[in-house]
């Protein structure tokens, strides 16, 4: 029996040349040759399936028919079929065709011919598709197994549509269809359009039946433009969310089995509305979101693929540059079947031009330009398309939808399934509709199931006599009064703007900046470790000689030896008492700790033995080696050894920054810059220590010393992100800009969800006129802080819930009166800062004073709308600047906005107390006490404060707001505040000790000494009085 020929008015290219089975053909040049090689488990999806064919079609053309095979009883039918088609870059199919358009494989289930019937009896069994995608990524060849999805039938058919059946196909070409310089320079643009949510009351399921598209323009080979058309949306009445994940489809319409709509191993994932990138992705959007998701939508779920070549992929970008927005054409067309779509001569031209509920999403693909992204996706709002409108945000000057409407109309009459819908005959297309009425049920039931769709109706008679223009304007209208919004995926197989890999970035920071050599193996920890045990056996042994003097009194050297029984008894008794008292076990615990610390130290034995024989040895020598030690630790005890020298005092790192930090305050920059070194020398490896120092030097203007110190911190650690930011900052101060991208393209890789790096990135391309990056690095800092807050808010509500839980228990418990009284009042309404990327920013940059960012971060926020914090912020830079006019304007907003906050008071105190306004000063720093939160830096409020009671002559509230500052942050300062009041209100005792804890903290004060001096005097005590004189002389002048 001869294979049918499947006759159409579309062939391809390579029929006529079919192959023999098991023999292979030359290709030409240009030819795509596609083997189906056998069909497997084919009886999985009908038990009775005898003899089949395939047939394979591209594009809406048949290629060919393979022969019918008989099905072996294991379910396999080797087809070995052989067919093809020509591919060129302007012909029918074009690379982008091959991009976007599978192979269709159909199995056809050939029965025996009735007496009366002059054709087999065909049926279609299932169908596969084979994406040709690998030839355009540099494949010659490739083979996969394709799945077979089976073709609904009749319910009385016994099929089993989940079979898990397949074809085995190659596909392979005589050369790559891609050059290396096309597939390295060129891309694949991929679109996805999920859904359309929230859509106008208008759409009814149960109306008359419409075809709802979608449309956008892409650059795809150099200048011309390919619209990628997505058609035939499913319109779904309220329910269920679409499930997730869920598979793409192929824009295809000549499939009947709908398992075969599914794109292999390409899913739609979904993810949370704040990561996505278009519109409706803030956290007030939510709720609107997921209602929407439940209501009334229109699915497509539906990719369309595109190969960009190297020009096309300039173009592309170009495009981006010039305008960020392209437009996403929305419609719906009613739909009538090819018998009904016939229309007059007269209407035809309005049905060219009538688009009916048109709109427009605006999607914004400037994120495509930043390096190292390769995909968008997100919702996009629908608002009306409006031609000036359209013109001004995409500079596109025409409809897309319109344009490609005489290409639809033309589309109307032809068969959208070629072959399909033909006869399956070997006999001419004439002679067959004669024979059609001899053919069974079943099959005229398959050439209904397998004919055209119904075709677009564009023309509405009942609207053809109304105003256009007004109709599609008021039509429109309804997508921006119902919120409606496209879900939708652009993605790129590369990034347009490559980026750089965190190991060149790593590299080039360690070019600039040679890590520092690994610092030498500590050999202090092993004779610490035995010092430690020293230190406990004679602790142990000054233990149990003082329960033998309890017990049997102290011998002295001239009441003669004891006798060996006596000793022998003395031991047995003092046996018994430790081990009856517990002291034995006490002492045992004791001294565990400190033999683990050998073992660890000294031993370096942190695993576990292998051998009972290595644990036995390695305890024999342990048990040698300590009980040598414990004599040398007894020797020590029990001979007399000379004092030990008076250890030397020395500041922590702690009081060494408040003390420069205070210096500061005082604009003593010597003393600050002393203070600052000392704490380096206390710890050269200290990140943070370097990084104070360099900020100080900011302060001083003295770039280049403040860049050596931040790259000494970079150096003990290259993956320290705030040294790499401040390196990157001082960089752009001493205009090495190349240098400075560097620092922070390398902190953000190194910890991407750092809201200040990606703030002060932004920033930085903002001051390069980069406003791509820019506002993408923007963009990801928003992203970063709301999951920032997102988490804190979790952690909170979670202790809040923890915490209710227990006070409602304790309510049940014990009521009391305390229930009836209300809670606490917050502080301030307003009192809390505007949680901003830029704020965050400018928080870091007020630390380190990089003054020239913090105004560009401030500019942002008063964009963003000013706030207490904003003016606050403002105003110490002022302060820092000596600019106090601006200062207090800056003051008088914040006070406006926020009354309550005690740092706006500390810092318009502090204004006044500059300006010699002590009165103002005086009832500022009062006012910032008497609040219940304290201001940031309250040490400075105590000693101006006190200096202000001890102008005035108030010393006890002098002494007592000086006391203060002691008790938060003793200085040098403070107790000397303590000391004067003391020595006026005639406490002589108090002020002598306030002043030698003030000398102790810093023995250069002149005013130290010199009230020391006084106090001496006082006492009557000459010789002491005239050498603090000599000490106060000496380190400066006396008051």
């Amino acid at each position: 029996m001869e294979a049918p020929e499947g006759l159409s008015a579309r062939k391809g290219s390579l029929q006529e040349p079919q192959a023999v089975p098991g023999e292979s053909q030359p290709l030409s040049a240009n030819a795509v040759q596609v083997t189906v090689v056998k069909a497997q488990d084919l009886k999985s999806i009908r038990s009775d399936t005898s003899s089949t064919l395939v047939r394979v079609e591209y594009n809406g053309v048949i290629l060919g028919d393979s022969s019918t095979i008989q099905v072996l009883p294991n379910g396999t039918a080797n087809y070995n079929f052989t067919t093809g088609f020509e591919y060129s870059p302007d012909g029918p199919n074009s690379l982008v065709d091959i991009a976007q358009k599978p192979v269709l494989l159909t199995v056809i289930e050939a029965s025996q011919k009735q007496k009366k019937q002059k054709e087999e009896k065909v049926l279609p069994l299932g169908q596969a598709v084979v994406d040709l995608l690998p030839l355009l990524q540099g494949q010659c060849s490739f083979t996969v197994l394709a799945p077979l999805y089976a073709v609904p039938t009749s319910p009385s058919e016994s099929l089993h549509p989940e079979a898990k059946c397949g074809l085995e196909v190659t596909v392979r070409t005589e050369k790559p269809l891609l050059s290396v310089s096309q597939l390295s320079n060129g891309n694949f643009l991929s679109v996805t359009l999920e859904a359309a949510y929230s859509v106008p009351d208008t759409f009814l399921p149960t109306g008359p039946p419409q075809n709802y598209m979608a449309c956008l323009q892409v650059p795809a080979v150099g200048e011309k433009e390919v619209p990628l058309l997505f058609q035939n949306g499913i319109l779904k009445p309220a329910g269920e969310k679409e499930p997730l994940p869920r598979p793409k489809k192929w824009s295809l319409t000549n499939i009947m089995a709908p398992g075969a709509l599914n794109i292999p191993n390409s899913f739609i994932f979904g993810g949370s509305y704040e990561d996505e990138d278009g519109e409706l992705n803030k956290t007030e959007d939510k709720e609107f979101r997921i209602q929407a998701e439940s209501t009334k939508r229109i699915v497509w779920d539906t990719e369309r693929r595109c190969y960009l070549d190297p020009a096309a992929v300039l173009i592309l970008q170009k495009r981006i540059a010039e305008c960020r927005y392209w437009p996403v054409e929305v419609c719906r067309m009613p739909v009538v079947s090819s018998s009904k779509g016939k229309t007059s001569k007269a209407d035809k031209g309005d049905e060219d031009r009538q688009i009916f509920s048109h709109g427009v999403a605006y999607v914004n693909m400037l994120p495509l330009l930043c390096p190292g992204v390769q995909r968008i996706r997100g919702a996009f709002r629908v608002c009306t398309y409006q031609d000036s409108e359209v013109l001004e945000k995409t500079k596109k000057q025409q409809s897309i939808l319109r344009d490609l409407r005489p290409q639809v109309s033309l589309t109307k009459d032809r068969p959208c399934t070629p072959g399909i819908s033909s006869p399956l005959s070997r006999a001419v297309p004439n002679k067959a509709q004669r024979e059609e009425k001899e053919k069974s049920t079943k099959e005229r039931e398959f050439n209904r199931r397998t004919s055209c769709a119904p075709k677009i109706q564009l023309s509405d008679t009942a609207l053809e006599n109304e105003n256009t223009e007004k109709f599609l304007g008021l039509d429109g209208q309804q997508y921006a009064e119902a919120g409606t919004f496209l879900v939708m995926e652009i993605k790129l197989d590369k990034a347009l703007v490559p980026k750089r890999l965190r190991e060149e970035l790593t590299k080039r920071v360690k070019e600039m900046i040679p890590p520092r050599p690994p610092l030498p193996p500590r050999t202090e920890g092993a004779k610490k470790a035995v010092e430690d045990y020293h230190s406990q056996v004679t602790s142990v042994a000054v233990a149990i000689l003082s329960e033998y003097h309890d017990l049997f009194g102290k011998q002295l050297p001239d009441q003669g030896a004891i006798d060996h029984q006596t000793l022998e008894e003395q031991k047995r008794l003092l046996n018994f008492e430790l081990n009856s008292s517990g002291k034995y076990f006490a002492f045992k615990e004791q001294l565990k700790y400190a033999v683990v610390k050998i073992v660890r130290e000294k031993y370096l034995k942190t695993t576990a033995f292998e051998t009972q024989e290595e644990f036995q040895a390695f305890l024999s020598e342990l048990y040698v080696y300590l009980v040598d030690q414990m004599h040398v630790a007894l020797n020590q005890l029990l001979h007399e050894e000379a004092a030990s020298p008076a250890p030397l005092t020395r500041m922590t790192a702690e009081q060494l920054w408040l003390f420069a930090h205070e210096a500061e305050g005082n604009k003593d920059y010597k003393l600050a810059a002393l203070y600052h070194q000392q704490r380096i020398a206390q710890d050269k490896h200290n990140t943070q220590y370097w990084l104070d120092y360099g900020a100080f030097c900011l302060l001083l203007e003295d770039n280049t010393k403040a860049q050596e110190c931040f790259r000494e911190a970079l150096s003990l650690d290259p993956h320290h992100v705030r040294s790499l930011l401040l390196c990157g900052i001082v960089a752009v101060v001493l205009q090495h800009y190349e240098e400075a991208e560097i620092f922070f393209e390398d902190a953000c890789c190194l910890e991407p969800s750092n809201v200040v790096a990606w703030t002060l990135s932004g920033l930085f391309y903002e001051l390069q006129n980069n406003n791509i990056q820019a506002e993408m690095a923007f963009r990801e800092a928003k992203k970063q802080l709301q999951a920032q807050l997102a988490r804190e808010r979790s952690i909170s509500e979670g202790k809040r819930g923890k915490k209710h839980i227990a006070a409602a228990y304790v309510r049940s418990t014990s009521p009391g009166p305390e229930q009836l009284l209300p809670g606490p009042p917050p502080i301030s309404g307003l009192s809390q800062p505007s949680c901003t990327i830029f704020m965050k920013a400018v928080e870091f940059l007020m630390k380190f004073k990089a003054i020239q960012f913090v105004h560009m971060a401030l500019a942002h926020e008063l964009l963003a709308g000013s706030s207490c914090a904003y003016y606050l912020a403002l105003a110490r830079t002022c302060l820092l600047k000596e600019d106090l006019s601006k200062c207090e304007e800056c003051l008088c907003e914040a006070v406006r906005i926020d009354f309550m906050n005690p740092d706006v008071w500390a810092l318009k105190g502090h204004l006044c107390y500059l300006k010699r306004d002590f009165a103002g000063a005086k009832e500022c720093y009062e006012r910032t006490i008497s609040f219940v939160a304290d201001a940031a830096d309250m040490h400075f409020v105590y000693l101006r404060l006190g200096s202000i009671y001890l102008e005035e002559k108030e010393y006890g509230k002098a002494k007592q707001t000086y006391l203060q500052a002691c008790k938060s942050s003793p200085s040098c300062l403070t107790w000397l505040g303590v000391g004067i009041a003391c020595y006026r209100l005639e406490e002589m005792g108090e002020a002598e000790d306030a002043l030698s804890e003030a000398n102790a903290l810093n023995n250069r004060n002149a005013e130290v000494w010199a009230y020391l001096s006084l106090i001496c005097l006082h006492g009557g005590r000459q010789l002491e009085a005239e050498q603090c004189y000599k000490y106060a002389v000496k380190v400066g002048t006396g008051r």
